[in-house]
């Protein structure tokens, strides 16, 4: 939020220059997160000066330019050129002069006045229009000022033109008490009133003045829904004349970032910037009935915001309506029919405290985010509305000649009341670390604003205003001392003090960060998705029942109805939404937590029994695992494009794939994959080819492999994984191959066991090279081709050696396989 330093002085008793205020405003916890000095206007209009035509001749060669002198105040008048319309001898103006620098509105470059010949006459400035001086936006010719405007003051003085400090705070979502001048001037002035600066205050605008002139226009208030609008506000302010604000204001709302409009609209920003109070006027004439109703409409109502777009309402959205129609989307946005618009006089002024959540769920539900929606969703003040309201009506009195012609409606649920709770200076003491005196404590509440009603063998019976919704318990208000006295002044100690705290073994999240890494390393992207689901993604399956889904009892909408039970319907949708936008070579993975529902399981004692919950890693290759390049043919991805992922992925956490128990897997969601399960029989993965079915149903006609693991169950079975290492062998190994003819039902694996059996010191790795069948094959029977890696460690292996293992290798694979060497 951008904070003006010459808007904040008006409401801090304190002579503190900018870069004070910046660094106290650090310190007590409002981050400051740019400092920077500005100017109201660009260029500060150095060189422009307040001039009087003193003659107006045609140009000798123009029918539309002027040839005029003009008195600066300088010993002698200028000649300028000009070819405005209203140029005319006697007209005071402002004069750019030579050397001038101007930043025109809208516009991105400044020009320089130089001296310069117009059609053969030298001029020495320019008469200036307001959007060409950078301060409005009107070109219908050059600004016209008052006969009594003294010739050859700066411009920047006539138009009391000051620089300033721009001050942006970076407010955390929990201060929305700071989110005006006022709430940062309060904080300032607490932050004094602790360190000894009695008089130290904040100045609040005076409304004493308000009072009513008339009655010539009262508008009731009807709250139907007093759960979302629990107080509620308006005045009536009649005959207001509408035209620019003056230069303060305008000034004031461009350094905070609005763009002034008209003195109707400014006021209310102002107000709104000032105080923290958004306010709302309507076009008094457009209230039908001359009734406000604050309700909710039907589902589906349509209505058109400020903004000209047509919006369906729903039933949760409160409204601002007159006897006949919906006229604003309360706290969040107003209606375009209905607000204020160049032709208004009399207005009915808003002025509410809305429940923060409906505001935020109807903020949300619209995608609208505006100055108003901010401050209600985080909590405005409750005790303000009035106030506001005064403060505001006065500006339109003497801003816009307006008339207060009603007394203020109030619609409540009743005062609010303080947040009270106990608070103990010892207990503060300890978790501040620093024993602070008791009257530290009471200067620094009483600077809070925060009242002791009740004292009690050293606890304190406390009271905190409603503006302070972030302080409603202990440790808040702790934090508020902390922030007050001063981070900075809590000494470092000079002893570090430490617990050794216990960790699980295997760490689950160290061993997440391992996978994650590798497989990051490996080319795939991590996916991140919500564990919220549609529940028809289970109808019909076995595999995972929709009966076995956790229902939601207040789900969003029927996209977000159920826990997922999977992680594959999430991964299928990233799969789809990249594929549809021509990202179909995609290797991804995701971590989740999968829930399920057993009735079975259920025990009337303890509800809970029936939901569990299982961590899960997901990964899933489709489209091209190799691309196309100019040294190498696309490969698609297959199956042992994420077999071999997963092999690896394994052995990255010390489990062997083939000590693993391989069975076919009998799911829906897989067209054909395997099981894997560990030594006890958990299943650890399943692996395969996505369903079809599936498949079409996120409109893919491209082939996903998918594969999904129990993290736990892994976990589970690190637990007996022992890191070793040893020197590498100084002496070679040797490589030899085997093929062999098997039945078609021997597996690799079950060769690979037997050759590993058999050999179990020199032999170091078994692997498949080749697999064959066909028609020169007897039937039945399939050949497998398998290199063996044979090494010694303590000396050079001889071929005596090397055949003696190579012949026990194929005689077992002979008696144990049935297998014939080819």
């Amino acid at each position: 939020m951008n904070i003006s330093y010459n808007w904040l002085k008006k409401y801090i008793a304190a002579d503190l220059s900018a870069e004070a205020m910046a660094t106290i405003l650090t310190d007590i916890g409002l981050e400051v997160e740019s400092f920077e000095k500005i100017e109201t206007v660009r260029g500060g209009l150095q060189g422009v000066v307040v001039g009087e035509v003193l003659t107006c001749e045609k140009h000798p060669d123009s029918d539309h330019l002027h040839v005029t002198t003009v008195d600066v105040g300088a010993p002698e008048p200028l000649r300028i050129v000009c070819g405005a319309p209203n140029c005319r001898k006697g007209l005071k103006v402002l004069c750019a002069t030579v050397g001038a620098v101007l930043y025109p509105e809208g516009g991105d470059e400044a020009f320089k006045i130089k001296r310069s010949k117009i059609r053969g006459v030298e001029s020495l400035g320019m008469l200036c229009a307001e959007d060409e001086l950078g301060i409005g936006a009107s070109h219908d010719g050059i600004m016209e000022l008052p006969a009594d405007a003294p010739v050859g003051m700066p411009a920047k003085e006539y138009l009391h033109i000051e620089d300033d400090y721009l001050i942006g705070v970076g407010l955390t979502p929990n201060r929305v008490d700071a989110a005006s001048h006022i709430g940062v001037a309060r904080d300032l002035a607490a932050y004094l009133r602790a360190k000894g600066d009695a008089e130290a205050r904040v100045l609040w605008p005076d409304v004493s003045a308000f009072a009513v002139d008339d009655h010539a226009l009262e508008i009731g208030v009807t709250v139907e829904n007093a759960e979302a609008a629990p107080r509620y506000t308006g005045v009536t302010i009649t005959g207001c004349k509408i035209g620019p604000s003056p230069d303060w204001m305008q000034n004031a709302l461009r350094a905070a970032g609005i763009h002034p409009k008209n003195n109707l609209v400014d006021i209310t920003n102002y107000v709104l910037f000032e105080l923290g109070q958004p306010l709302h006027a309507f076009d008094a004439r457009k209230i039908e009935g001359r009734r406000i109703v604050v309700k909710t409409c039907a589902e589906g109502t349509p209505f058109v915001t400020l903004d000209g777009v047509e919006r369906k309402l729903s039933d949760r959205d409160l409204m601002i309506c007159s006897a006949e129609r919906p006229m604003c989307i309360g706290g969040v946005f107003g209606g375009l029919e209905s607000g204020v618009g160049d032709d208004t006089t009399d207005i009915f002024l808003e002025s509410a405290y809305f429940n923060p959540v409906w505001v935020r769920k109807t903020a949300k539900r619209h995608g609208l985010n505006t100055d108003s929606s901010w401050r209600f969703e985080r909590g405005v003040d409750p005790r303000l509305q009035v106030y506001a309201l005064k403060r505001a009506a006065l500006l339109f009195k003497e801003l816009a000649g307006g008339r207060i012609s009603s007394d203020i409606v109030e619609v409540s649920a009743g005062e609010p009341a303080d947040f009270v709770f106990d608070f103990s200076p010892a207990r503060s003491n300890a978790l501040i670390g620093k024993e602070l005196s008791e009257q530290t404590y009471r200067t620094i509440l009483d600077a809070l604003d925060v009242k002791i009603v009740g004292e009690r063998e050293g606890v304190w019976r406390v009271a905190v205003p409603p503006y302070r919704v972030d302080v409603q318990r202990e440790a808040d208000l702790v934090e508020e001392v902390l922030r007050i006295y001063g981070y900075n002044n809590v000494e470092i100690p000079v002893q570090v003090r430490s617990t050794l705290s216990y960790a699980a073994k295997p760490d689950r999240n160290r061993l997440m960060n391992l996978a994650a890494d590798y497989l990051t390393a490996g080319g795939f992207t991590e996916i991140m998705s919500n564990s919220l689901t549609k529940e028809s993604y289970y109808e019909g399956l076995t595999s995972y029942p929709a009966a076995r889904c956790v229902r939601i009892l207040n789900p969003l909408s029927a996209d977000l109805n159920v826990m997922r039970q999977t992680l594959l319907f999430n991964t299928m949708e990233a799969v789809q939404l990249n594929a549809n936008r021509r990202n179909g070579n995609l290797r991804l993975y995701e971590f989740g937590n999968c829930y399920f529902y057993d009735e079975a399981a259920r025990d009337a004692e303890k509800p809970l029994s029936a939901y569990s919950e299982q961590y899960r890693l997901a990964i899933a290759v489709t489209g091209a695992a190799v691309p196309q390049s100019w040294n190498a043919k696309p490969q698609a991805s297959s199956f042992f494009t994420l077999r071999a992922v997963a092999e690896k992925l394994l052995r990255r956490f010390g489990l062997d794939i083939y000590a693993l128990k391989c069975e076919p897997l009998q799911s829906d969601l897989f067209g054909d994959g395997i099981s894997l399960s560990a030594g006890n029989g958990r299943e650890l993965l399943q692996m395969g080819v996505v369903a079809p079915r599936i498949r079409r149903a996120f409109d893919l006609k491209q082939e996903v492999y998918y594969l999904e693991m129990n993290f736990d169950a892994l976990v589970k079975s690190t637990r007996k994984h022992r890191i070793a290492f040893e020197e590498l062998s100084k002496f070679p190994e040797v490589k030899r191959d085997l093929a062999l003819l098997v039945d078609r039902q021997v597996t690799f694996a079950q060769l690979r066991a037997i050759a590993l059996a058999t050999e179990r010191k020199l032999l170091k790795s078994v692997s498949l090279f080749d697999v064959y069948e066909g028609d020169k094959l007897p039937e039945g029977k399939k050949s497998y081709a398998l290199s063996f890696v044979l090494e010694d460690k303590s000396q050079t292996l001889t071929d005596k050696a090397i055949e003696r293992v190579m012949n026990n290798l194929q005689a077992q694979f002979e008696r144990q396989a049935g297998a014939v060497v080819r």
